[in-house]
């Protein structure tokens, strides 16, 4: 609780004041990743292959931008470091165990962007649905990442639309505006992100699947993997939830 705290205290100043509100959720996410690291350690395996195998493949290496960057657990930055002139990292919250890590580490060509990539502002407000149209002002962009963040964005959406009666289909849209908005990046992209999660008992019998997409169609996936995110003992001796993993 310590650790946390002075997490918490020192990102404050740090963030915007629109957006403090989600440093608790960032450093919640921050203790929970510790907790469970052993159980979390294959999908951050797979997240930074699939991430690496797309980098490696660009013609060109001079800008990568990851929307989603998140605790980095997920993202391998050091490799990216070396292999591109610039690395952008965009989220909702920077925290500073993540910015001294970066320090410490040297890597002069890594840039924090703080962002609200889920456009939901702009839908509320009548305005476009283009969450990604900033990546049009990136220069030399040869690479998007979108790392665990999809599934995150519906989440964030029906929690602040929760009970209005457009809920579902504005929830849809945002998720739905991500994914055109990759489409439409001229350059290369990866998508990872969790589709659904099921609820399974120490039997391996399955009480409850969720769809966080939705019903978007995140069109036909590379790789598959699961990704136990709330493993047994995290919240229950006797269940376990397991998220379902897309890259693309």
């Amino acid at each position: 609780m310590i650790l946390e705290a002075l997490n918490y205290a020192a990102c404050w100043p740090l963030t915007s004041a629109g957006h403090r509100p989600f440093i608790r959720s960032s450093v919640n996410l921050w203790a929970r990743a510790d907790r469970c690291r052993a159980a979390w350690a294959e999908h951050e395996r797979r997240t930074k292959a699939a991430i690496l195998a797309t980098a490696e493949g660009c013609r060109q290496r001079r800008t990568v931008v990851v929307l989603g960057s998140g605790l980095l657990r997920d993202v391998p930055v050091m490799e990216l470091s070396r292999l591109f002139d610039t690395v952008v990292l965009v989220d909702l919250v920077h925290l500073a165990s993540v910015r001294g890590w970066l320090t410490i580490k040297g890597l002069k060509n890594v840039r924090l962007i703080e962002r609200d990539v889920s456009g939901l502002d702009a839908l509320l407000a009548g305005q476009p649905l283009e969450p990604l149209a900033f990546l049009r002002q990136v220069p030399y962009l040869d690479l998007v990442v979108s790392a665990n963040l999809l599934s995150q964005i519906g989440i964030g959406a029906s929690r602040r639309l929760e009970g209005q009666a457009e809920e579902a289909a504005l929830v849809r849209q945002v998720i739905a505006a991500h994914l055109e908005g990759l489409a439409q990046v001229p350059a290369a992209t990866l998508l990872v992100t969790d589709v659904g999660y099921t609820m399974i008992d120490r039997a391996g019998t399955a009480h409850e699947t969720v769809d966080l997409l939705h019903g978007v169609d995140p069109g036909s996936a590379e790789l598959r993997w699961d990704w136990p995110v709330i493993p047994f003992g995290e919240e229950s001796r006797d269940y376990q939830i397991v998220h379902h993993v897309i890259a693309q």
